[in-house]
């Protein structure tokens, strides 16, 4: 049972970080994307607004982009069930910057009255530290892969640049050769 529950672990911690490095790549892109638009008077009425509200009415105002993207989701599954690949990934690109758009932008200004609620409190508080557990999970997985590179693919990497055919001025007689060994194989083929 041990030897599942790493890999398990490991899968759970590598999908955590990887919501966690979207969410840190992505929220400046969206930034700068929210700054663009004119906000003007809506971004203090909006924060006006969440002043007035109890803790609980905010926790409202931030589960609500949640349940306004549900149809992006839903679109998704129906274009993976359809087997239309290209769009369900458009798709789900866009509920993802949408979403962390919105995320982003309603959780700075909802945050400091989300926190009186002790249980959200509690709920923030843990996935700071889940965070830090995923990231305390995945990096001696990553110093292994990185020494594995470094002991492996680099020397093969440093052969394969010294090998004539592949610098830019033999390209071309590479090239040449593969078509010519892909004939052969076609000549040979019953």
């Amino acid at each position: 049972m041990k030897r599942l529950a790493r890999p398990f672990w490991v899968i759970l911690a590598l999908l955590f970080l990887f919501e966690a490095w979207l969410w840190d790549r992505l929220a400046p892109i969206v930034g700068r994307i929210v700054a663009v638009i004119p906000w003007g008077r809506i971004r203090p009425a909006f924060v006006r607004l969440v002043d007035r509200l109890s803790p609980q009415a905010t926790l409202v105002v931030f589960v609500v982009p949640f349940i306004l993207l549900l149809p992006l989701k839903f679109l998704e599954f129906w274009f993976l069930a359809d087997r239309q690949w290209v769009a369900a990934i458009v798709v789900l690109v866009l509920a993802k910057l949408v979403g962390l758009g919105v995320t982003a932008f309603i959780f700075e200004v909802t945050k400091d009255k989300l926190l009186q609620m002790a249980w959200f409190g509690r709920l923030y508080e843990f996935f700071l530290w889940a965070r830090h557990w995923a990231h305390e999970k995945i990096v001696p997985i990553t110093q292994r892969l990185r020494e594995w590179s470094r002991q492996t693919i680099e020397p093969v990497a440093q052969r394969l640049r010294r090998w004539r055919a592949l610098q830019p001025r033999h390209a071309g007689g590479l090239l040449q050769r593969v078509m010519r060994i892909r004939r052969r194989m076609r000549a040979a083929e019953p």
